[in-house]
């Protein structure tokens, strides 16, 4: 399974549920008791999950993760956690009666495996909230972003060895596990970039500008259909396109919107 810092966990879903949270409603958090979040990283839904469930409900993180579940426990919003293979989960049958996953599926290899575990410590509801990232789009004032961003995302998908579109499919795999398709809803998470920009947006610039981005992913990308002839001449124009990125950025003229389509799927034990 794919390992992710504690700053891709705090930049990819930084704001998720800020103002879009009637895209939760199919979970109705607030009828359950004992919520487990598996995969929970750094804790941002936990706590999202914390907000919505009424009074007297608990809780609980769970990831393989020590180094994110220590951050899940000391932030200013701490949640109770567990350390826990998504496969193997540390719990009796039915201790929960709402397992829920965020972005988890598309990093198994075998998403349907990991639902059957979370029915087995349900004794009601499992919910996945999961992306299509070959559905991914971006508006930038920098013409060549949104193709660039189109030509490595392809090259990704053609290497990562899971599904990582699996979002708009989850139906199946919850059927393969023997649930119950109770509610599918679609939340688009738009992230946008504008002046006065942020320090991450500043970094982010600078890592395209480098190619350190692209770099992070050249293993992956090399393992499908990309060739490292093609790959270099990815990494040279996505430089170039970096480094217009900071010049409009310094000219406070680059605006960018990226659509990543999230599906929220809840299934009945």
């Amino acid at each position: 399974m794919r390992e992710f810092s504690e700053d891709y966990l705090r930049r990819t879903r930084s704001g998720m549920w800020d103002d879009s949270r009637v895209a939760l409603e199919p979970l109705e958090v607030d009828s359950h008791d004992l919520i487990l979040d598996v995969g929970c990283g750094t804790g941002e839904l936990s706590r999202v999950l914390r907000d919505e469930a009424a009074d007297g409900a608990t809780v609980v993180g769970c990831d393989a993760d020590r180094d994110l579940l220590a951050v899940a426990a000391t932030h200013e919003e701490p949640i109770p956690v567990v350390a826990g293979d998504a496969l193997r989960l540390p719990f009796p049958d039915d201790a929960f009666d709402l397992v829920v996953c965020q972005a988890l599926l598309i990093n198994l290899p075998d998403p349907a495996a990991a639902l059957r575990e979370f029915a087995r410590v349900s004794s009601d509801r499992v919910a996945a909230i999961e992306p299509d990232n070959a559905a991914v789009e971006v508006d930038s004032s920098v013409d060549a972003e949104g193709r660039l961003e189109r030509r490595a995302r392809q090259a990704y998908l053609d290497g990562v060895p899971t599904d990582v579109a699996l979002g708009a499919d989850a139906r199946e795999a919850f059927e393969t596990a023997g649930l119950e398709v109770t509610a599918t809803r679609r939340y688009d998470h738009v992230r946008t970039v504008e002046p006065p920009y942020s320090e991450g947006a500043l970094l982010a610039a600078r890592r395209k500008a480098t190619g350190a981005g692209l770099a992070d992913d050249r293993e992956t990308m090399l393992a499908g259909a990309l060739t490292e002839a093609g790959y270099d001449d990815l990494r040279g124009s996505w430089r170039r396109m970096g480094r217009d990125v900071i010049t409009q950025m310094e000219a406070r003229e680059y605006r960018r919107e990226e659509s990543v389509p999230f599906f929220v799927t809840v299934g009945r034990v």
